[in-house]
């Protein structure tokens, strides 16, 4: 079908004509004919890049002009803001009502900040929000939830994930319940049980294997490539290892790029940095220049360590890795060099495989087998985990066909892989919504935007759910009663009458969005400290014993006499029983107590301004783990001292607020005043105190031009501080 003919239906055909489109893949065209653009919920099952975005944007098209607003709801930050881009970008010319230019479409985007209730998205045609983010906007209550018209809901698969899952099946359960007459639009990987998502989402069909760029999945063993196509090709073989040795294969013989998965960080850094000795020789010297810009980009793109370094070198030379441990910066860097095709050899942790769309001509996959921390060691990857990675095969407008090869090993043949992963469907997705935790933590948050919930419509709205559909009565009435006991027994819910109701300590938890046993860890805290006495530690160690940090570092054996001193000295700073240095040993207790206490370590190294650089040496914390651990220690320090203000401890909230901006920034508190200042972070902050402008009066009656020769300042940022003094 080609776009002109769509059925009109609010879609705007010179926009998408606009926008490169010209006519629709087969599964677009049965999104269509399935009723998607008259309002019809849908779940879309199709692979990766066959154009699900295309349906997502003209279904939103027809939405904005009957005046609804549009959710499109996303598992990750990366993701969100890859698809606020892509949503900008196709809505630039869009107008809510015709020839009236000042109606254009209004597209937002919100990932954090749970404590807030979103309110001012009220004015947006198109909010892009992650699940989180918007099941704490419906605790919130927040008022133009009832004007969204299509809620689009990305990689909805992942309801089955353990992490993720149970959120996104308590907003969609939510919104079938509590906003009807919004359509859902679901867009999911292929998976074995779609149909039994689409009988719960009371929603049309659309399952299909169609690519656009054929898929043809291969085996390397001993030299040889063979494809299930019949084709086959020999491999040279080298020192560097049999992936390396099917990645420039292609690189070289197709003029493609090759996509290596790597079952750690460890490895997919060691083989980015043996590929690119491959493909540094095959560059032209256009791309070398460019290449090397980037390379130096990176060094100068935040602070200078041994990833940054190594980084830097591999894509001097043509290749690059990308894993969670790398800076974000750094990270858009090589996706973006990706994407113009000067990287041609990407090595990744199997993360990327979920994440943003980085398609490759050939990809790889190095090993079949992970760690699993339940079983305490390796174990099988899922069928569906597989075929996320082979999704990323075929680059569309560069490839007829993209190639998924898997290598063979003594532990796994050639026969067994062929069985076992491609000729076998992904496994059913299963409600992950049955554990304890999420149970506890969406429940709470349920009843806490209600003033006052029967236990039978508990019951009712959980069976509503996939849980619900997936489970016998008895088993979820006895799960949510087993849950309500325990909210109860801890005072964050009462009954009153026949109904329940949030207490203001459970309220303000569900507002928070932190699980309710961290609520209650901190609550403890609280009570447990003394007045008077400074808790900086304290802090830091209370916020790291709650399920909502992540991530947490285990403490090693080497750590044993830092922790041991740092229990000794400042002991009166914690806010749990500790053990005194006399009868401590670094084992007892681990697990509860000490067990992630490299995580105190590495927080409290960097509020005393070490560079990233001594933290990646002294506690293995890299750049991006380091990023990711600050911000989740500033939302729980904020929610800590939220808490305290609530039970009576303004002392304790005032240590959290200024605690919150030590974290942000790295830095001692002398420096707190200095980084409100917009442009100065902890380095600049330092060296301006170090010259003697210790406050903002100081700077204030400085002359611009002896600011403008304090290091790491210059001229411009001289006149950027003057600038905001005025």
């Amino acid at each position: 079908m080609l776009i002109r003919e769509i059925p009109r239906h609010g879609a705007d055909l010179q926009v998408l004509e606009s926008l490169g489109y010209t006519s629709l893949y087969p599964p677009q065209e049965d999104a269509i004919n399935s009723g998607v653009l008259d309002g019809e919920n849908l779940v879309l099952a199709t692979p990766t890049a066959s154009g699900k975005t295309l349906v997502a944007i003209m279904a939103a098209m027809r939405t904005i002009s009957k005046g609804g607003k549009v959710v499109y709801l996303a598992p990750l930050r990366a993701l969100a803001s890859e698809k606020y881009e892509e949503f900008k970008q196709a809505f630039s010319s869009v107008r809510r009502v015709k020839d009236d230019p000042k109606s254009l479409v209004k597209v937002s985007i919100s990932t954090g900040d749970f404590d807030s209730s979103g309110e001012r998205f009220g004015k947006s045609d198109i909010i892009v929000l992650t699940n989180e983010r918007f099941d704490s906007i419906l605790r919130h209550g927040t008022s133009w939830t009832d004007s969204v018209g299509l809620f689009i809901a990305d990689e909805v698969h992942l309801v089955g994930e353990a992490h993720r899952g149970p959120t996104l099946e308590i907003i969609l359960a939510k919104i079938i319940r509590y906003i009807p007459g919004a359509q859902i639009l679901a867009l999911s990987a292929t998976i074995s049980n779609t149909q039994d998502l689409s009988k719960w989402l009371s929603a049309k069909l659309v399952d299909t294997d169609w690519r656009p760029v054929k898929l043809n999945e291969g085996i390397y063993d001993y030299g040889k490539l063979e494809f299930v196509s019949g084709e086959s090709r020999k491999i040279a073989a080298s020192n560097r290892g049999a992936a390396l040795d099917v990645a420039i294969d292609s690189v070289k013989v197709d003029q493609g790029q090759a996509l290596v998965f790597c079952e750690t960080r460890k490895r997919s850094v060691a083989a980015a940095e043996k590929a690119s000795e491959l493909t540094q020789t095959i560059l032209s010297f256009e791309e070398s220049a460019k290449l090397r810009e980037l390379a130096q980009r990176i060094l100068e793109t935040g602070e200078e360590t041994e990833v940054s370094r190594r980084l830097s070198q591999c894509v001097a030379k043509g290749s690059a890795f990308h894993h969670a441990g790398l800076d974000s910066k750094h990270r858009r860097i090589v996706e973006d060099a990706y994407k113009s095709k000067l990287i041609k050899i990407l090595t990744s942790t199997p993360t990327l495989a979920a994440g943003v769309n980085l398609p490759a001509r050939r990809v790889v996959l190095t090993s079949l087998m992970r760690y699993d921390a339940e079983l305490g060691g390796q174990a099988p990857i899922s069928v569906l985990e597989y075929k996320q990675m082979a999704g990323r095969a075929g680059r569309p407008k560069y490839d007829k066909v993209g190639e998924m090869v898997l290598l063979a090993t003594p532990a796994m043949s050639a026969d067994e892989i062929f069985d076992h992963y491609i000729q076998a469907k992904p496994e059913p997705i299963r409600s992950q919504l049955a554990a304890d935790g999420p149970l506890r933590s969406h429940l709470l948050g349920l009843v806490s935007s209600q003033r006052g919930i029967k236990e039978e419509d508990l019951y009712a709205f959980f069976e509503s759910t996939l849980f619900g559909s997936q489970y016998r009565p008895l088993t979820i009435k006895s799960r949510v009663k087993n849950a309500l006991t325990f909210l109860e027994d801890e005072q964050l819910v009462l009954r009153r009458s026949k109904k329940y109701v949030a207490t203001s300590f459970g309220k303000r938890v569900a507002f928070l969005y932190i699980d309710p046993e961290s609520a209650i860890i901190m609550r403890r805290g609280i009570r447990y400290a003394e007045k008077g006495k400074e808790h900086t530690i304290g802090l830091l160690h209370l916020i790291t014993q709650t399920p909502d940090m992540m991530p947490k570092f285990e403490a090693r054996q080497k750590d044993a006499d830092e922790i041991a001193r740092i229990i000794e000295e400042r002991q009166s700073e914690f806010m749990v029983p500790i053990p005194s240095t006399d009868d401590f040993t670094f084992y007892r207790e681990y697990d509860t107590l000490l067990g992630d206490f490299r995580t105190v370590l590495a927080l409290n190294a960097w509020i005393h301004e070490h560079p990233e650089q001594y933290l990646l040496e002294k506690y293995s914390t890299e750049p991006g783990d380091l990023h990711r651990l600050v911000d989740n220690a500033d939302w729980l320090l904020y929610s800590l001292g939220e808490l305290s203000r609530l039970f009576g401890r303004a002392d304790l909230s005032l240590e959290c607020e200024e605690l919150r901006a030590r974290v942000r920034y790295g830095i001692g508190p002398e420096l707190i005043e200095l980084t409100k200042l917009e442009g100065i972070g902890r380095v600049r902050a330092r060296s301006l105190f170090n010259s003697g402008y210790t406050s903002i009066e100081k700077l204030s009656e400085a002359p611009i031009e002896r600011l403008a020769r304090v290091p790491k300042i210059g001229p411009a940022v001289a006149s950027q501080i003057k600038a905001q003094l005025k």
